[in-house]
Order: C-alpha cells, then sequence, then structure tokens
C-alpha cells in the first residue's frame, strides 16, 4: 500500500499558479498510490494568493476517477461573496472505505495570536492488513498553545479509536445507524503538524508508546529530510521537517518506504510517501 501526505497550500505553487491538475501529477507521477491526504484544500477563496476561488474538492474528483474523495472542512464560513468559504483536508482512496469520520481539534483561547479552526478526517479502510484507520491533521502554526492541545487531541482521538476495538459497541445487524462500524487499533496519522523534530509536540507523540514516527522505524539513525522552507523562505531562512507520517505498532514491520520529495515545487511543502509491504 502507497500513501501520500502533502500540505498542497491550496494547490498554489511557488510560481505563484494555483494548479491543482499539476500537483495531482506530480504526486502520480512520483508514486502509483492508493490513498492520498492532503492539507489546506481550499473552497471558493479567491483572495488568497494565486486565486483559489473554485471548488478545490470537485476538482480533485475530476482528476481522480477510480479513488472516493473525503473532505473535512476545519473552517466553513460564509463568504464576502455570499457563497461559502471551506477550506479544511481531503482523503482520496483507491480502497473501500469502511467509515468516515471528521472531528475537530482543541481550540483553546488564545488572544492576540492568528489562529484558525482545526479537525482530523479519518477514513477507516479495507486494506491487505485489514481495516486500516488514516488520519489525516494540519495543526496550529502561530499558536503553540493551541498545536500542543491538538497534538494531545490526536492521542486522544487514537486511544478512543483503540478502546472501541478493544470493547465495541453492542453487535447491531440491523441496518440502522446503530449497526456495526469498524472499530481497529491500527492506524496511519499524517500530515502537517507545524511542529519539528525537537518540539514538545513531536515528543508527546513520539513518547506516547502509541503512535511511532515511521521516518524512525525505517531511519532510525538519519532525520528526516526537511519538508518546509525548502525553497520558499517566506515564513523563516531555514528548512524544517514538519510533515510526518506516524504509525500504530502493529504496522511497524510493514513498513517498506519512506520518503521524502525534495525537488517538487508546487506547493510550499514538500510531500511525503510511505509503503506499506
Amino acid at each position: 500500500m502507497k500513501l501520500i501526505t502533502w500540505n498542497v497550500q491550496w494547490f498554489c505553487g511557488l510560481d505563484r499558479r494555483v494548479d491543482v491538475a499539476r500537483v495531482l501529477d506530480e504526486a502520480r507521477a512520483w508514486a502509483d498510490f492508493d490513498v492520498l491526504c492532503l492539507q489546506e484544500v481550499a473552497v471558493n477563496y479567491p483572495l488568497l494568493e494565486g486565486d483559489a476561488g473554485f471548488d478545490q474538492v470537485a476538482r480533485v474528483r475530476e482528476r481522480l476517477p477510480g479513488y472516493d474523495v473525503f473532505f473535512g472542512a476545519a473552517v466553513d464560513t460564509l463568504g464576502p461573496n455570499g457563497q461559502r468559504q471551506r477550506f479544511g483536508n481531503l482523503i482520496a482512496t483507491r480502497l473501500p472505505a469502511l467509515q468516515v469520520q471528521h472531528h475537530p481539534l482543541p481550540y483553546p483561547a488564545d488572544a492576540g495570536v492568528a489562529s484558525m479552526p482545526r479537525m482530523c478526517s479519518s477514513v477507516t479502510l479495507a486494506s491487505e492488513f485489514g481495516p486500516l484507520r488514516v488520519m489525516t491533521a494540519h495543526l496550529e502554526y502561530f499558536s503553540k498553545r493551541q498545536r500542543l492541545s491538538q497534538t494531545q487531541g490526536l492521542l486522544d482521538l487514537h486511544a478512543q479509536a483503540c478502546a472501541q476495538a478493544a470493547a465495541p459497541p453492542l453487535h447491531d445487524a440491523s441496518g440502522s445507524p446503530l449497526q456495526d462500524q469498524p472499530h481497529t487499533a491500527q492506524a496511519i496519522l499524517c500530515g502537517d503538524f507545524n511542529f519539528d523534530a525537537h518540539g514538545p509536540e513531536y515528543a508527546l507523540l513520539q513518547g506516547s508508546g502509541e503512535l511511532s514516527d515511521a521516518w524512525r522505524v525505517l531511519h532510525p539513525q538519519l532525520a528526516q529530510a526537511p519538508t518546509f522552507h525548502v525553497f520558499d523562505k517566506r515564513y523563516a531562512p531555514d528548512p524544517v521537517c514538519c510533515d510526518f507520517v506516524w504509525l500504530s505498532e502493529g504496522l511497524h514491520a510493514h513498513v517498506k518506504r519512506v520518503e521524502v520529495n525534495s525537488l517538487t515545487r508546487a506547493s510550499d511543502h514538500q510531500p511525503v510517501l510511505l509503503e506499506l509491504d
């Protein structure tokens, strides 16, 4: 199974051109992915750089026949043009999607600091490893307080899912909303976390004993290549790694490849590829 995670910055490349097709074409040229997790997907934001004033989710669906596309809007507001503006995460998969959930992440007040709501999108897939929960998130950039709280929120969501798998609800085959749902402890968590490997948020996830950095599973002595500020220095002068893939313990033995595409300029972030075998 191959998974790519990429903060696509509303599909705005370093040439300041918004181009959904370019991002998807580059992703497919890199790997024949089964799952594509995208962060910063926009709907009806004409004032964003490059003009994202169209439905990017619909455009992805058009460009990925054979994939189911699930979008979770962390921000959903009425825009100045009278249209709904939405901004969030997208998961595209050609594996059967058994269950889809979108979870708001903690959003504690942090006065005077720029911020926006954040969420985690989760799709449980029928995979060669059995039911597999794929979670993707984009954590707060400016507020350290919110980012740390959201990191804990991700761990809480994973713990809740594991508890449901260990002690499932009452069996129900009625076909109603109470019917049996797939609960699994097997999970992949990926996205743009806006923290690096030296931050307290990373230590919280890595030290949890529940999720492990896939890069370290495969390359324990090698630092992951940077994924942000590689070419674009507007936010900081030095490259950093803030896009990660995390795995539950049962998947460690299946990690075949974890790579960063350090060449693409189709976004201000570099994508990360995970291959499980």
